[in-house]
């Protein structure tokens, strides 16, 4: 069984119900098994503000699931056009496994939430991209073929599952639910191919 690990941080929870429905994409491919991992915020404090285990909910990720995973998909909402300070303080802790060279090779994928349709989606998306691809990994988006990306008026790009959350934070549209299911599966079936 293959775990594809989904890391995500989300503060009103459009990236957390985007993260369930990329693991139904996932766990689609009898093979696989999708596993879940938040982030916790960061905080201008020094000392940890966050306990190293939630009481409650998904579980926040470590550097050993990047390590057992076979295929990562990576999960926040935008601000200002890039990704959460969170995931890319997770990822700046990431070198000892860069150094080890312990995610080349692996597929990934990317997706984000954004409060208004100018959010930036795409940017936030290659903001995520940039470490993924330091450390080697194959990164891929949706491609065309999926109907979402061309049906949409909301979120779904070739970047990766977006959605169009809204000021109140919207559920996610049918079209953002089949494009992260979509971005989901093709991470899960790229890594049984390189397995």
């Amino acid at each position: 069984m293959h775990k594809i690990l989904i890391v995500y941080f989300s503060r009103h929870g459009s990236v957390a119900r985007m993260a369930e429905q990329v693991s139904i994409g996932i766990d689609s491919n009898q093979a696989c098994q999708s596993v879940q991992r938040s982030l916790p915020a960061v905080s201008a404090n020094s000392e940890q503000s966050e306990a190293a285990i939630p009481e409650q909910g998904v579980p926040f990720a470590q550097l050993s699931d990047l390590e057992n995973c076979a295929g990562l998909v990576v999960g926040s909402p935008g601000y200002f056009g890039n990704m959460a300070a969170a995931v890319k303080h997770f990822f700046d802790q990431t070198s000892p496994l860069w150094l080890a060279g312990g995610m080349i090779g692996k597929p990934a994928g990317v997706f984000t939430a954004t409060s208004s349709m100018h959010g930036g989606q795409e940017t936030v998306l290659t903001s995520m991209m940039l470490p993924l691809l330091h450390h080697g990994m194959l990164v891929t988006g949706i491609p065309y073929s999926e109907p979402a990306l061309n049906q949409t008026r909301t979120g779904a790009t070739p970047y990766g599952a977006s959605h169009l959350s809204g000021q109140q934070g919207c559920e996610l549209s049918e079209h953002e639910r089949a494009a992260c299911r979509a971005l989901g599966k093709r991470v899960a079936d790229i890594a049984c191919r390189l397995a």
